[in-house]
Order: structure tokens, then C-alpha cells, then sequence
């Protein structure tokens, strides 16, 4: 073998080593606090599928800027025609990571994909619950989307649909997601890591980042400490007790609302005067700077109050334990089971405390007399029961959930948390029905009154959940990086909106 000159030699070896350090200084490494149980751009609404998906891989029609508003995506513009149908003009130029062209047949095949009954596509289900969706291509580039019934804020409704190709199976989850955004997924180690790199035929600008490997650590003081020993990068999500860097640590007030989700088709549920019970029972100013931060609000609607239509003048439910004592006395007295037992189900991981939140939520609903367990799950168990179809022999459940809306409008929220069809709703109630309805077809001040009007229905006459916080998130960014975290945070992370110093 022929040897190298001395001087040769050492270029070739100075060149590998520089362009190893580039290689390392343009990747990040984020910890997250769950693993994702399933990859599939449809199910991108979801905090832990979002977190990694999400435009990163794959890129909606339109998109939401917390500051700027709707902005184009795939679709660079958009128009009205009337009679609930609006006309979509695509990006030119645009390929998924498999090399194929972006058409307006992808974004047609996407839209029935995420209504398809063959697949709970969650994106569907929560945001285009109640409505048909149909579709004309115009031409390659040109699509025209009609609702039914008619959807004034259909363009955003599209900064939630993540577009695949054509060929993306109607009736089963994609392993490998195939996508237009500026990553491509390379790798998923389960129980290891997922590894993105970049996507080299991009349409759009080239990020700062190269490549992003995810990791998964249960511990917030261990999420914390590997970004403090430069571990990693990014800990999206850690609690209020590691948040003590105020050089690394970020606080925030996010979209998440944390509620407890009740089923009234399940006795002693049912009993309007049992879920008063159940909301007097909570002392929620407790959990204000001690388990929880400074700065959650108390809740009493589904939905933060950015959002048009939340409706200011309500009230939290008053902390009165004898007060849910006397209510369940006077159910038990006509007959009402309150002792049975309650199955106090939580999300492993949810968010930061979220088992000492539990927990302090088991004692007080103890207090008062009420027969609960509590039980903490993983994220695909915990589906089991917050989404339908329901198990048909469950006994009386009430679900933690975080929910997420950051969207500036009820609609992303209503139809699947309180309809009676809709996918995570606890009850059915056709003149809530009729109320969702009708806000959702409205525009302007009349639209506003409609959400102020269904959110006191819902929070003071049906009593239909235990509506605890708008919550606060905390952060740690390594210092090396250009990053702030925003209201999306928790439930989207561009990578493409990193940089390094």
C-alpha cells in the first residue's frame, strides 16, 4: 500500500477532525420525558408524537405563528370561493424525503387518511370532528377543500394536517413517516433514541441543525442535569424543582389545560351533584407555588384564555369540603352508589409533579368520603381509556389529561372533548351538541358570544369536568444553542428553529 506524505497525511487528518467537530456542533441531542408508542404524521396532535414529528418531518398545509399569525406552508396561498369551499395553492418544488413530487393528490389522500374509519388518526378526530371533508384537484399544485358543514376558519383548521404521499396506507400506522420538511427519519431504537438527519432536497431554507437525536429519561432532575453537563441539549419539559439555572432554564405560561376528565355514562358520574362534589372537594390555590409553579391560573374552561369566546366572568369552583360532603349525602340518600369505587387514573409523565398532583388529588377526594384509587399509567395504556371506543365493563373512571390548544380558537377543542361523537368526550348532551354547532359555523363577535355562552353550559349547568390549571412550563437549554422556548413548545419543536452561538 502506498503511504502518504508526512504533510498530506496530516491535512487529511486535520480535514477528518474538522469536519467532525462541525458534524458534532450542528447536532443536538433532546431528552424527552416519554417514549413515542407510535410515529405516524396523523397522529402529530399529540404533545409526544408533535414534539418529534411535527414539522420537522413532516409539514402542514398552513401553519400557526404564535406571533405572526396564519402563514403560508405547502399552501402558499389560499381563497374563499364560498359556500364553505376554499381554493389551496401549493408551494412549487416541493418532494418528500422519498424523492417524490408534492401534488394536490397527496394533500387530497391526506385529508380522507386522517378521516378514514379504518384509522383513528387523532388529527381528525379531535379537529375535523362533525364535519365531512371533500376535495377537487384543479390541477397538480391546485386544490379546492370543501367542508360541510361550512368552515369559516377552514385555513386554519389546515395548520393541523400533516400531509403524506399518496401512497400512504389508508388503514394502517406508518413505521418509517415519509415527509416534506426539512428532516428525514433515520433511525428509531425503542427504549434508545430516535435519530433524525437533515433532509438534503429541503424545499425550504437549510437549518442550522444537521441532525437531532432523541432520548428518553422518565427523572426531571436527570432530564435536567444531562442538558447542566452538556448530555444534551434540550429538556422540553422539566419540573418547577430543577428549574434553578437562570442561565439554562426557561418559564412559561403554555396552552396545556389540566383537567380531570369524568364519565357520566357510569354511575355514581352521572350525578350532576357528584361531580359538584367533585370540584368542591379540590383545594386547586394548594397546588400554586408548592407542587405546581407560580403563575398556573385556575381553570374554567377547556381552552387558555388567549382563545376568543373564553369566558372571563366564570368562576373556579370554591374549595368546600363540606359542602361535597353534603352533596354526596344527599345522592347516596336517593339512591346514587357513591361508594363504589372510583378508578383515579393519571399519565406517567405527563408533566412535571404530575404524580404528586395525583396523589394530592386522591387525599382530598379521600377527605370527603369518596371510595378512589389512584393508578398511573403509560401513555398508550392511558389512551386506552381517555379515547373511544370506551371499555364496555369499565367501572366509574376519572382521566387526567393536559390538553393542548394554541390555535386561538375553541374549535380545536370542543367537538372531540364534549360532543357526544366526539373522541375523548366524557358525556352526550345534544343541546351541548347543538351549541358546539352552531359557535363553530359563526364568524366575528357572534362566534366570541356563542364560545362564552357553550363554555358556561358546560363549566356551571352540565358540570361536565373537574377543570384544574392553565399551566406553566419550564424548560433547560443548553447554552450553546439560539433557542427560546414559546406557548408550542410542549407539543411542537422545530428544530429548524434552532441555532447555535
Amino acid at each position: 500500500m502506498q503511504k502518504l506524505p508526512i504533510l498530506l497525511l496530516g491535512t487529511v487528518i486535520a480535514a477528518s477532525v474538522h469536519s467532525t467537530m462541525l458534524s458534532a456542533e450542528s447536532a443536538v441531542t433532546i431528552v424527552l420525558s416519554e417514549e413515542l408508542d407510535i410515529v405516524d404524521p396523523c397522529e402529530a396532535s399529540r404533545s409526544n408524537v408533535g414534539r418529534v414529528v411535527l414539522q420537522n418531518i413532516s409539514e402542514t398545509i398552513t401553519e400557526l405563528n404564535p406571533t405572526e399569525g396564519l402563514k403560508p406552508r405547502l399552501a402558499k396561498s389560499w381563497e374563499d370561493l364560498g359556500n364553505g369551499t376554499w381554493q389551496f395553492k401549493l408551494q412549487p418544488g416541493v418532494t418528500f424525503s422519498d424523492g417524490s413530487a408534492l401534488t394536490a393528490e397527496d394533500v387530497a389522500h391526506s385529508l380522507q387518511r386522517i378521516k378514514s374509519k379504518s384509522l383513528t388518526c387523532e388529527i381528525g378526530a379531535k379537529f375535523f370532528g362533525g364535519m365531512e371533508l371533500s376535495t377537487n384537484i384543479v390541477d397538480d399544485l391546485t386544490i379546492d377543500i370543501t367542508a360541510d358543514p361550512a368552515q369559516p376558519i377552514l385555513p386554519l383548521l389546515l395548520s393541523t394536517v400533516t400531509v403524506t404521499p399518496a401512497e400512504t396506507a389508508m388503514d394502517a400506522y406508518v413505521k418509517t413517516p415519509v415527509g416534506t420538511g426539512p428532516y428525514i427519519f433515520e433511525e428509531y431504537a425503542r427504549g434508545q433514541h430516535i435519530k433524525l438527519s437533515a433532509n438534503e432536497s429541503y424545499w425550504g431554507d437549510k437549518p442550522a441543525v444537521e441532525s437531532a437525536t432523541y432520548v428518553f429519561r422518565s427523572d426531571s432532575a436527570v432530564r435536567a442535569a444531562m442538558v447542566a453537563a452538556g448530555e444534551a441539549d434540550i429538556a422540553p419539559n422539566i419540573s418547577l424543582q430543577d428549574a434553578v439555572d437562570k442561565n439554562m432554564d426557561y418559564s412559561y405560561p403554555n396552552s396545556e389545560t389540566v383537567y380531570l376528565r369524568l364519565d357520566h355514562n357510569v354511575a355514581p358520574l352521572n350525578d350532576v351533584r357528584v361531580r359538584r362534589a367533585l370540584n368542591h372537594a379540590i383545594d386547586r390555590e394548594a397546588f400554586v407555588g408548592t407542587i405546581l409553579a407560580d403563575g398556573i391560573l385556575l381553570a374554567t374552561g377547556m381552552t387558555p384564555p388567549s382563545t376568543i369566546g373564553y369566558n372571563h366572568s366564570l368562576k373556579p369552583y370554591s374549595y368546600d369540603p363540606e359542602k361535597a360532603r353534603a352533596l354526596l349525602a344527599e345522592a347516596k340518600a336517593d339512591g346514587v352508589p357513591v361508594d363504589a369505587e372510583i378508578t383515579l387514573i393519571g399519565r406517567t409523565n405527563n408533566f412535571g409533579n404530575v404524580l404528586e398532583t395525583m396523589e394530592a388529588l386522591l387525599a382530598m377526594y379521600q377527605d370527603v368520603g369518596l371510595t378512589m384509587k389512584l393508578k398511573m399509567v403509560e401513555v398508550a395504556e392511558w389512551l386506552e381509556h381517555y379515547s373511544k371506543p370506551f371499555a364496555e365493563d369499565r367501572g366509574p373512571e376519572i382521566v387526567e389529561a393536559q390538553h393542548d390548544n394554541a390555535n386561538g380558537d375553541p374549535v380545536f377543542s370542543m367537538f372531540f372533548k364534549y360532543a357526544s361523537d366526539g373522541l375523548q368526550s366524557g358525556l352526550s348532551d345534544p343541546t351541548l351538541d347543538t351549541m358546539i354547532a352552531t359557535a363553530t359555523a359563526l364568524t366575528g363577535d357572534k362566534r366570541e358570544a356563542k364560545w362564552a355562552e357553550t363554555f358556561q353550559y358546560i363549566h356551571e349547568e352540565l358540570v361536565a369536568d373537574v377543570m384544574l390549571f392553565h399551566m406553566v412550563g419550564f424548560s433547560r437549554v443548553n447554552e450553546r444553542l439560539d433557542f427560546a422556548p414559546s406557548i408550542r413548545t410542549n407539543s411542537e419543536l422545530q428544530l429548524s428553529q434552532i441555532s447555535f452561538k
